[in-house]
C-alpha cells in the first residue's frame, strides 16, 4: 500500500488508560497499544497523544514545594517525560517501531508559524515512519492554557495534520446514557450525530488521575467534526481495544463527523 493511501489515526491515551487504573504506568499496556500500532502499520499511520508523564514521577519522587500545586505539577511533569518517553520507545523498538517526542503548548496553536512548523515536522516523522508521541509542555503550561488531560491538544492536533480518525482512549465504554448510570446498568451511546444532545447526557466529573471528563472530550470532538473528523471514545483498559472497536467487538461511542 502507498504511504499516501494509507489512514491516518490520532490516539489520544489517558493516564487511567496507561495506569489501568492504578497508581502506576503500565509497561503492558503501552506494550499492548504497540502491538496493535505494529499489525495496522501497513494501512495505518498513528499519530499517539500521550498524558502520564506526572504519574511516572510520582512513582518514584515525593516533592517538597511551598510553592502552587500547579507549579510542583509542572515539575513533576518535568522529571517524568523523560521516563514516560524511555518505556515507549523501549517497548515500541522491541516491535519494531520507531518513536519520536513533540511537546506542544497550547499558544502553539495559536501562531500560524508555529502551527507549520508543527505541521511540516510531524508530516516529515510519519513520512520515515517515525511515531510522533505528544504530550503538552507542561513545564512551561500555566492553570489558564492547560488542557484538559490532553483532549483539547488531541483534538488540535488531529484538525492541524488532517487526521482521519480520532480515537480517545478512556477507561469507560464510550459515554453513557445519564439514565442508565443513575440505574446502574450504564448503557453506552453507541453513534452520536447531536453533539448538544450529547452534552444533556453527560454527568460531570472527571477521572481519578487525569485531568479532563466526559465534558472535555466531547468538547475535543466539536473541535473536530467542524473539520469532518470522526472521534471515537473507546475503553482503553482491555487488551487489543483499537483493533476490537475497528472491528465492532466493543461497546464504544462513536461521533460521526457530519
Amino acid at each position: 500500500m502507498d504511504k499516501s493511501d494509507k489512514k491516518r489515526v490520532l490516539l489520544k491515551i489517558g493516564t487511567n488508560t496507561l495506569t489501568k487504573e492504578t497508581n502506576q504506568i503500565s509497561r503492558g499496556k503501552i506494550e499492548d497499544i504497540g502491538r496493535q500500532i505494529s499489525e495496522l502499520k501497513d494501512s495505518h499511520d498513528f499519530i499517539i497523544v500521550s498524558s502520564g508523564a506526572i504519574a511516572v514521577a510520582k512513582q518514584f519522587v515525593k516533592l517538597e514545594s511551598s510553592g502552587k500545586e500547579i507549579n510542583v505539577k509542572q515539575a513533576l511533569a518535568a522529571i517524568g517525560q523523560p521516563h514516560l518517553m524511555r518505556i515507549f520507545q523501549e517497548s515500541f523498538r522491541e516491535l519494531g517501531l520507531l518513536t519520536s517526542q513533540c511537546l506542544l503548548s497550547y499558544a502553539d496553536f495559536k501562531r500560524d508559524k508555529s502551527k507549520e512548523n508543527i505541521y511540516n515536522t510531524i508530516n516529515v516523522l510519519l513520512d520515515n515512519s517515525y511515531i510522533p508521541i505528544i504530550n503538552e509542555n507542561d513545564t512551561v503550561a500555566t492553570e489558564e492554557i492547560q488542557f484538559g488531560d490532553n483532549d483539547k491538544l488531541a483534538a488540535l492536533t488531529g484538525a492541524l495534520m488532517e487526521v482521519d480518525l480520532v480515537i480517545i482512549a478512556t477507561n469507560t465504554d464510550g459515554i453513557y446514557t445519564k439514565e442508565s448510570i443513575g440505574e446502574k446498568v450504564k448503557s453506552t451511546i453507541r453513534t452520536v450525530t447531536d453533539l448538544k444532545a450529547l452534552e444533556k447526557e453527560v454527568i460531570d466529573g472527571k477521572s481519578s488521575q487525569g485531568t479532563g471528563g466526559m465534558q472535555s472530550k466531547i468538547e475535543a470532538a466539536e473541535i473536530l467534526k467542524k473539520e469532518q473528523i470522526e472521534t471515537w471514545i473507546v475503553n482503553g483498559i482491555g487488551d487489543n481495544f483499537i483493533l476490537n472497536a475497528m472491528n465492532e467487538q466493543i461497546a464504544f461511542t462513536k461521533i460521526l463527523n457530519s
